[in-house]
């Protein structure tokens, strides 16, 4: 029989997926703006922002309703464990959406730079992981959640050489610092993003094999199981 907490759990889930859509989304535009020097997609994301500060707070409240009416056990309680860490990093990757947007300005006449170090590259990736690891709690899938920990590596290396490259490139060209330390700022955002996405790929493989992945040894250990 359908009881009240499985409602419950599914109003939830709906909750989380439905600002999983839309933190998706914020980023979309985020890079889009960037690449294309769209100030408007900027102003949107900006705008925006507001709705997943309050998709935010309903879900926080949904899980403490939960947890004050209901005693949960086994899956359903680590749905909701997962669920509040989830909800703070779709939070948090909404917030960098918006720190990436602000870069747009002061950027649009430098994206030759930007593709140069491959930052565009590195963007793409991260929006693959970001996606995905939406995409692995949508459906339940914790083999793509363990490939999208195991490419936060990639993200990592690219991220060290692309800083590289610009600390390079302001040593021999002074007239890009001001544009070089603004890339800085926006790859320390991307590679944020690729963290909370990872986060979230984590929290998944937690909800549905009940295992906590938190070091690469422990991915070691998976691998050598399966």
């Amino acid at each position: 029989m359908y009881n009240y907490l499985e409602e419950e759990l599914d109003q939830l889930r709906t909750r989380i997926i439905k600002m999983s859509s839309l933190v998706e989304e914020q980023i979309e535009f985020a890079f889009r703006g960037l690449f294309e020097a769209n100030l408007e997609l900027a102003n949107l994301v900006k705008e925006r922002d507001d709705k997943v500060d309050k998709f935010d707070v309903k879900i926080d409240k949904h899980c403490q309703r939960i947890f004050a009416l209901t005693q949960p056990v086994a899956v359903d309680l680590r749905l909701i464990m997962s669920a509040l860490k989830i909800n703070n990093d779709l939070e948090r990757m909404g917030d960098i959406a918006v720190n990436i947007a602000e870069r747009i300005e002061p950027l649009m006449n430098n994206i030759d730079l930007l593709k140069k170090v491959k930052i565009d590259d590195m963007s793409t990736l991260v929006q693959t992981i970001v996606k995905s690891s939406i995409d692995s709690f949508v459906n339940n899938d914790p083999e793509l959640a363990l490939e999208i920990i195991k490419l936060d590596n990639n993200v990592d290396e690219m991220d060290h050489q692309i800083f590289d490259l610009l600390i390079n490139i302001m040593e021999n060209d002074k007239t890009l610092i001001r544009p070089c330390s603004h890339a800085i700022t926006l790859l320390r955002n991307i590679e944020r993003l690729s963290d909370h996405a990872t986060n979230i790929a984590e929290d998944v493989y937690f909800l549905t094999d009940a295992k906590i992945i938190k070091h690469r040894r422990d991915i070691e250990e998976i691998d050598n199981k399966q």
